[in-house]
């Protein structure tokens, strides 16, 4: 991975001289405005030297415009270079990737993969869902579209198979069709649907419910986090009883958005993420900064549209293998399947 440094007026200035330098598969890594007189921007870009157009195999040095990097210079810094570039191509946050990539470096493995897995471990929290008895119920919360219901379906059916009895609650009332689609996955699983009001039907629910189930699992309407309203309405339903909420967040999400939605979700009391879509999703780098800037345990991840073992643990080793398959494709493999990535692109950052 080269980086190089570009200063111009405007930022679309400067990202026409990114484009005419490094070509169209450059990333922005960083920007910033200039601190004295505001008279301009500095942009760093990186770019794979196999996508390099400037025709400089060996990198150049004109001032401020040189190469910041190169592959070949430092071979020391290999490992840290090479999370580096996986952190880029994951579009992880600068101050996030900046943690990371000091981690590993301080722990001075010269094995990516042990670094990477020994780095995630030493920085995030992994709270995995319970697969057996748990007094408190769980509330998938999270916006629109993120796969709440979904969510609720999978960890409801893993729960029945490993042979627990289960309660399931919406409270999705209003959106057309929300109460049906869980229905007909409840009704799969012999489970009664059960519907809360409001939050004092809710406390009433569970209170009730826990008593006579192993389980009990809520659902909840979409939320717009920047709405004090949505934010407001979904406080009283996470704070009705003892309820252990979880954000439901989907994987390719814009990363500095989902640092924002999980700060939001933080300070009401979410205290895990589950990451979805993570099957179809080319970049990770939300999860990474979900959990960062929210300081949230990193759950379940959901890895398929199939409700029936839709659900898999994260760990460091997973969560690493999903940045990185190539590392393990050797081995048997523990998210997506032995075979989910023959005659399937990688993620970007795996190559």
């Amino acid at each position: 991975m080269r980086l190089k440094k570009f200063h111009a007026r405007t930022m679309s200035e400067a990202m026409q001289m990114i484009r005419e330098s490094l070509g169209d598969e450059a990333i922005i890594v960083a920007s910033n405005e200039d601190r004295v007189g505001g008279t301009g921007v500095h942009v760093t870009a990186a770019i794979d030297p196999a996508y390099d157009i400037s025709g400089n195999e060996e990198g150049y040095n004109e001032g401020d415009g040189g190469w910041l990097q190169y592959d070949e210079e430092n071979d020391i810094d290999a490992v840290a270079e090479e999370i580096t570039e996986v952190m880029l191509r994951h579009c992880v946050p600068e101050d996030v990737m900046d943690d990371i990539v000091s981690c590993a470096t301080i722990m001075g493995f010269e094995d990516i993969a042990i670094a990477l897995v020994t780095t995630l471990e030493q920085l995030f929290t992994f709270r995995p869902l319970p697969e057996r008895r748990y007094p408190r119920p769980i509330m998938m919360v999270g916006s629109p579209g993120a796969g709440k219901t979904l969510a609720v379906a999978k960890l409801a059916t893993r729960s029945v198979m490993s042979g627990l009895s289960v309660g399931v609650i919406s409270t999705d009332i209003k959106r057309a069709g929300g109460i049906e689609q869980l229905k007909v996955l409840t009704d799969v699983l012999q489970i009664k649907l059960h519907t809360a009001q409001d939050y004092k039907s809710l406390r009433a629910l569970t209170n009730e419910m826990r008593m006579r189930h192993d389980q009990v699992i809520i659902d909840t309407p979409g939320v717009n986090p920047f709405s004090k309203y949505d934010v407001k309405d979904l406080a009283r339903l996470m704070h009705t009883t003892d309820i252990e909420s979880v954000l439901v967040l989907p994987a390719g999400t814009d990363a500095d958005e989902a640092g924002e939605y999980s700060r939001v979700f933080a300070t009401l009391g979410v205290k895990s993420i589950m990451p979805t879509r993570v099957d179809i999703a080319r970049r990770l780098g939300s999860l990474l900064s979900a959990a960062h800037y929210g300081n949230l345990g990193i759950a379940d991840a959901s890895t398929t549209s199939s409700v029936a073992q839709g659900l898999s643990p994260l760990s460091p080793r997973t969560l690493a293998q999903l940045l990185v398959p190539r590392l393990y494709r050797a081995e048997k493999d523990d998210i997506l399947g032995q075979n989910s990535f023959e005659g399937q692109p990688l993620k970007t950052g795996t190559r």
